[in-house]
């Protein structure tokens, strides 16, 4: 009797154990199906936005060769060497519009509060360049819903410039700003501790005492960027200009007063300037649009460069 019960619990562990293997093949197969699975959808994935990306060159071209044209092109959001509204973003975009052969006249559409002087800098000269190399190209700045600050000082270099009654005008001023946390850290118990060669590398430090040596010449880069921002809109506005003690200080404007103070000529859209004005309806869009991989490597690369940096300045001016 032992004996048959013996082999009973052979007979079934080995059942056992095939039903195992053949559970376990099973498992290992739906994996294997499972990753095939996922492959093919990212293949078929990376498939389609080739075929789309594809398309939408291709879309591109044709209105490119599809006669004569209006240029556009975009400047949305703050102005930022890292950011869509970068100096090489639009002034890439700019070059391409001015050197098409069936461009008819340039508009830059304006969303911008304003940003880097420098950046804003860059690309009012590039358009002054370029219409001085492509004389028989108008170019005009078409606002939306707000050109401020750096925003204006580009606007400054068109032609003329369009708006809405409702839009936002002007802001022509500089400004530097900042948090103090000296008394803050103190109460908390926190001590700061600084070390630098150069008595004022620690410049306008948030977390110590502000030094009126320091303020002062603060005072004189601000003043003197605002005197340039004065220079380049006095230069691209000129006589259309109407000057008051607050064109300069910082205020802003709806549209239809920015028209009456001389900061805009007129209103209107850019599909009715390119209608109306440039005769050319055909609206081709050369804005410079980054990819996200584009992005990633904007972002990892200026990481990189301030980790092996000299130390950055705690502040920057800004046309905003």
């Amino acid at each position: 009797m032992a004996e048959i019960e013996r082999n009973w619990d052979r007979e079934g562990s080995w059942e056992r154990e095939v039903i195992g293997k053949l559970a376990l093949e099973g498992l290992r197969e739906q994996r294997r199906a499972r990753r095939w699975g996922i492959f093919f959808k990212l293949l078929t994935f990376a498939y389609i936005t080739i075929v789309l990306v594809a398309f939408l060159d291709w879309r591109r071209t044709e209105a490119l060769g599809g006669g004569k044209h209006t240029a556009l092109v975009d400047l949305t959001g703050v102005i930022d060497a890292k950011g869509s509204a970068s100096a090489d973003n639009v002034t890439s975009a700019l070059q391409s519009a001015f050197k098409d052969k069936n461009t008819q006249g340039v508009i830059l559409r304006v969303n911008s509060p304003g940003g880097s002087p420098v950046q804003a800098g860059i690309i009012y000269d590039e358009i002054r360049r370029l219409r001085a190399l492509y004389p028989n190209i108008p170019m005009y700045a078409v606002v939306e819903d707000i050109c401020a600050s750096g925003g204006y000082y580009v606007a400054a270099a068109a032609d003329k410039i369009y708006v809405d009654k409702a839009s936002l005008i002007g802001s022509i001023g500089v400004i530097m700003d900042q948090f103090g946390f000296v008394d803050t850290i103190h109460k908390l118990g926190v001590e700061r501790r600084v070390f630098a060669a150069g008595d004022n590398k620690a410049f306008l430090d948030p977390f110590s005492p502000l030094v009126p040596q320091q303020v002062e010449h603060a005072k004189v880069l601000l003043k003197a960027i605002h005197e340039q921002f004065i220079e380049v809109v006095r230069k691209g506005r000129g006589a259309r200009l109407h000057e008051s003690p607050d064109l300069f200080s910082g205020l802003i404007w709806t549209g239809a007063e920015s028209i009456d103070l001389g900061l805009a000529d007129a209103l209107g859209s850019v599909d009715y300037v390119a209608r109306e004005v440039i005769k050319a309806e055909n609206v081709v869009d050369f804005t410079q649009r980054e990819n996200l991989a584009e992005r990633f490597a904007k972002r990892f690369g200026a990481g990189a460069a301030q980790a092996l940096g000299f130390g950055a300045v705690g502040w920057s001016p800004e046309l905003r």
